[in-house]
Formats: structure tokens, sequence, C-alpha cells
């Protein structure tokens, strides 16, 4: 196994926000980007665009990662690259229901979305990636609530908390191939997905978190450019958090708190 993978990339869920930022980070690192989109055309198109103008070849797909031919849009866009070397898993969605109020429809759309999809987007790239024999990387999109709890949000947390120990299960699995799989945590990120604009990442006020604010999607999209590149060679199984600290604040009371540094 040489562990020498190509440049070329699946990112799931790039129509917008932080699919959209990883894509056009990895073409600037010199990857051909196979895309996918849901139900906004003009985003992904606009994700081509910026792959393009970059001097890759960018495809794309459509997608519904709750379906359960889900995995198949790896195949497509795999044919279409050429080969695989990277899977990036982003697509997801959330909810907002305590769960005494929460339909089981409901619960299993969040799960087959945000976990299903997932697994079957993984799986069909780790039998390509085994079958090229040329390792490659696996990188799941999760949450910072993987780790810790969040109210109103009991379907997002147990799929998000359901990816992350499956990439643990896949990091043992698939190391003898030469495939590390990893899981970035992010926090709250300013995207369309949290009501924001971007260019809140540095203008909205988070008292509760030790950085003071949310985070942007290039620097989400920034650890997932080294784990997709040869420095991440020995990191597998691990989750890593983009959280500005938030996790670390169990202790100190909800994230709007005022006044936790205080002894």
């Amino acid at each position: 196994m040489t562990g020498a993978f190509p440049r070329l990339a699946v990112v799931t869920g790039s129509d917008s926000g932080i699919g959209q930022a990883v894509a056009t980070l990895l073409a600037t690192e010199g990857f051909d980007v196979g895309l996918t989109r849901h139900s906004d055309a003009e985003g992904v198109s606009e994700t081509a665009t910026a792959v393009e103008e970059r001097g890759q070849r960018a495809y794309v797909e459509p997608f519904d990662a709750s379906a359960p031919d889900a995995g198949d849009v790896v195949d497509r866009l795999a044919d279409q690259l050429g080969g695989l070397g990277v899977l990036v898993n982003v697509a997801g969605t959330g909810h907002s229901e305590r769960a005494t109020e929460l339909s089981f429809e409901r619960w299993r759309e969040v799960l087959a979305t945000d976990l299903d999809g997932p697994f079957l987007c993984a799986r069909q790239a780790a039998r390509r990636m085994i079958a090229a024999g040329q390792g490659g990387r696996i990188i799941n999109i999760t949450s910072v609530h993987e780790h810790v709890p969040r109210l109103g949000a009991s379907a997002y947390c147990s799929a998000k908390a359901g990816l992350g120990m499956l990439t643990k299960v896949l990091a043992l699995e698939l190391g003898e191939h030469s495939i590390t799989v990893n899981s970035v945590a992010p926090g709250e990120i300013s995207t369309e997905m949290t009501g924001m604009d971007e260019s809140a990442a540095y203008h909205e006020d988070r008292p509760g978190n030790p950085l003071g604010r949310p985070g942007h999607v290039h620097e989400v999209a920034a650890l997932v450019g080294f784990l997709a590149s040869p420095r991440s060679a020995y990191v597998t199984g691990a989750s890593l958090t983009v959280d500005g600290g938030l996790s670390l604040m169990a202790a100190h009371g909800h994230d709007d708190a005022v006044g936790w540094r205080d002894l």
C-alpha cells in the first residue's frame, strides 16, 4: 500500500456553507472535486465555478442523504473524476424540538440524513479506495454535539454521536488499507443553517464562548484541508473540534453566559 492517493475528492453538501468552503479549499490545493446538491442548484453552480477558477475540474450530481441509495453518488462522481482519494461527508440537517414533541418521522429523517447517508457514502468510498490500493481519506463533518448534548436536538445529537463512533470503527477497519478516517466537529459556525451571514463570525458577540464569537466556514475547511493532506498521514480515528472552546464550558453555564470569567 503506497498511500499515494489521487487528488480527487467528493464533497457532499457542497452547495453552501461548510461544504462550499471545503470544496473551494481542496480545489486551491490541487484537487478535482465532485460536488453534490440537494435543492440549491444556484449554490452548487457557484461552487463549481470556484473550483474551475482554480484550474480544477468540477462535476455535480443531485444527492439526497436520507435516501437508501445515497451511496451511489460516490460511484457516479468517482467515475467522472476517474478515481477517488478523499471523501468529505458534509451534508446534514438539524431540528429544534424537545424529544417529547418530536415525531418519529422527523426523528427518522434526521437520523437518515445525518447518519445513514454518511455511512452509505463512506462505505462506497472505502470499497473504491480498497480496490484501487492507493489509500485515501474519509472525513466526516459531525458537530461539537457529537460530544456534548443540546436542548431540543435529541435526533441531531444522537446522529452526530453515532457518526463520531462510526468514524472510530472505520478507522480501525480501514487502517490496513492506508485509509484514514477522522471527524471534524464544528461548534456554532456562521452559515445559512445557523441563520447567519458568513461575516457574522467576526461581528457577533458570544460572551459564553472562550473566543467570544462564532466560527467561520473557512476555519472548518482549513482543518479538513489538513486531514486531506499528507501532513495528517498518522492521524486516524480522531475527532477534532472547531468550536472556539465552547465544549470546555460545561462547568461555567450555558453558551450565552456572562461573567463566567469571574472567579
